[in-house]
């Protein structure tokens, strides 16, 4: 079995380090979250559409959160991010072999 990337590594010694493990519930609220804060980053950065979208540090702050928080849900529910890729890419692969897109069903 492979082992966790070094970002899962070191954010679940953070996590033990600071006493801040929290369960797979309670992760995936705070992912959820995160989500809403970078949709709101991307609303305040295009001022609700009135301007084309250009990446700024809130944007990039909010990304860094919101991986963070995906890095303590797998944590919390015990999966390999880097393993469950390689499978959801194989999954893509297929699927644009086979039917020409990536979706599950048209």
């Amino acid at each position: 079995m492979a082992m966790p990337s070094e970002a899962q590594e070191s954010t679940a010694a953070f996590l033990k380090a600071h006493h801040l493990e929290a369960g797979p519930v309670t992760r995936l609220l705070d992912l959820l979250s995160e989500l809403g804060e970078v949709a709101k980053a991307h609303l305040n950065a295009t001022d609700y559409g009135a301007r084309p979208f250009v990446p700024g540090e809130q944007w990039a702050g909010e990304l860094g959160d919101t991986y963070f928080s995906l890095l303590c849900l797998a944590h919390a529910s015990g999966v390999d991010l880097d393993a469950a890729l390689h499978v959801v890419l194989a999954k893509y692969r297929r699927r644009l072999e086979q039917q020409g897109h990536t979706g599950s069903g048209r």
